[in-house]
């Protein structure tokens, strides 16, 4: 059947003509998904061939896959009926569609990303990154879940109610949301009045865990900044020198270690704290999803969940040194580190960054010279959970998932686009969905999409469509 015509059973439930949607309406909509599934994943695949890599310092990344794609998402939308352009605002290619629904509908904004991260060492993959391949209910490849499998659930909404839109529905795939969306803000100054919505639907997060639908309602927000030690105004001889002089390399390290507590606490005083519903979330499970090494003591005090989503945390991700096989018998004069700070959703990242600036300059190292710069900020993000749309949102997820209630998740990474269209679009209900669950890997190898996951998430847009356009009615 093509996409664009409505089966019968469908068709003989829509219009929706009160304020619910019945099993029966349900029920069609997911046949009408199970017979599209085919096309769909054909779509999705096809997609995740292209190597998207929106880091333009990458080697061996042509920027010309980012433009394919963009092209591809543009076509698929075309081909639902949608009027298209590409915008680009000094980044990535993006793309935004629009089809009207009914009159006085309400407008859905669907979001999505199709570039995606560089796949890291083939060598750790079971298989070819770019030729998605199916093992165990699963399709593994880089961008098959984050965020293509997203791109594929919008279409799915649009094709189930082809012919028969109950709401107006506006597209936007961003192309650079890996590489921090940093065009966006200017995308959203200029062509913000396009993207102007009821409700804005993020697919680009995940559910609870299989078989368990989530709304992710909270964001930490982030803090980059390097960290610079000087001891000498040049390198020298560390058998002629070492033992009174100390070096930048050692004295770096001792600097980075008052950053935490005995406990593994952020040692930074003042930084906000959150707290959190507590769901049933315990040590082993953290474990088994985080690869943590046996023997591996977790930091940090308060409930897991709590360190998860809404205390601040701090890792050092870089170091510049020599390495190990470069390694002379010199005192090292200077010496970087690059840290990363996740900071509460409520929590003010350029406070924060000073905060830590003042922490790290007040600590006495061996005299030091210490400087401490900003590289990037983030903020978080917090939903605004009540209203009608939350309710339908929470009633379609549970309708996708035979009956069970969505839980209301937080994730303790920052999505900066979030916050964007938040600050944005104050008054539209931000719902921030997802179709990977705690073994998708985004980022890493072997990434991979569970396929009845997906088609509930599917499911769940359309039925979602459903019940909006019911509420004008």
């Amino acid at each position: 059947m093509p996409s664009g015509q409505l089966p019968a059973e469908v068709a003989s439930l829509a219009p929706v003509t009160d304020h619910t949607v019945t099993p029966d309406h349900v029920a069609a909509i997911r046949a009408r998904v199970r017979e599209l599934l085919p096309q769909l994943r054909h779509d999705l695949e096809e997609l995740s061939r292209i190597p998207s890599v929106s880091l333009e310092t990458l080697d061996g990344y042509d920027q010309a896959h980012v433009d394919r794609s963009a092209e591809q998402v543009a076509a698929l939308l075309r081909a639902e009926g949608l009027t298209v352009e590409i915008v680009r605002e000094g980044g990535q290619p993006a793309v935004i569609g629009h089809i009207a629904g009914p009159s006085g509908a309400p407008t859905v904004m669907l979001y999505a990303h199709h570039d995606v991260q560089p796949p890291g060492d083939p060598a750790g993959w079971d298989s070819d990154p770019w030729e998605p391949t199916e093992r165990d209910g699963r399709l593994y490849g880089r961008g098959v879940a984050d965020d293509k499998a997203g791109v594929l659930a919008h279409l799915a909404a649009l094709r189930v109610h082809a012919g028969a839109l109950p709401v107006n529905v506006t597209v936007f795939v961003e192309g650079e949301e890996e590489v921090g969306s940093e065009s966006l803000p200017t995308i959203l100054e200029r062509h913000g009045d396009k993207l102007r919505a009821d409700a804005i639907v993020l697919a680009d997060s995940g559910n609870w865990e299989i078989g368990q639908p989530a709304l992710t309602t909270t964001l930490r927000g982030l803090v980059r900044a390097v960290v610079t030690v000087s001891v000498l105004d040049h390198g020298v001889h560390s058998g002629m020198f070492g033992g009174p002089l100390p070096d930048a390399l050692t004295t770096l390290c001792r600097l980075l270690a008052t950053l935490h507590d005995a406990d593994g606490n952020v040692a930074v005083p003042d930084l906000v704290s959150g707290t959190v519903d507590e769901l049933d979330y315990d040590e082993a499970r953290l474990r088994a999803e985080s690869g943590v090494l046996d023997g591996v003591q977790l930091i940090g005090s308060g409930s897991i969940l709590e360190r998860l989503w809404a205390k601040p945390a701090l890792s050092v991700i870089g170091i510049n040194a020599p390495t190990v096989e470069d390694a002379s018998n010199t005192l090292i004069p200077v010496a970087s580190a690059k840290v990363s700070m996740r900071v509460a959703p409520h929590e003010d990242p350029d406070r924060a960054f000073e905060l830590l600036r003042d922490y790290l300059l007040a600590q006495d190292v061996w005299g030091a010279t210490v400087t401490v710069t900003k590289t990037d900020t983030g903020p978080g993000f917090s939903a605004k959970t009540d209203g009608p749309i939350y309710d339908e949102a929470r009633a379609a997820l549970a309708d996708a998932w035979d009956g069970t209630e969505p839980v209301e998740m937080g994730v303790g990474g920052s999505i900066p686009f979030v916050a964007a269209f938040a600050a944005r679009f104050p008054d539209a209900a931000i719902l921030v969905t997802g179709v990977e669950d705690p073994d998708t890997r985004a980022h890493g190898t072997n990434e991979s999409l569970h396929l009845d996951e997906w088609e509930r998430a599917c499911v769940a847009e359309a039925v979602l469509f459903a019940r909006l356009g019911a509420m004008h009615r």
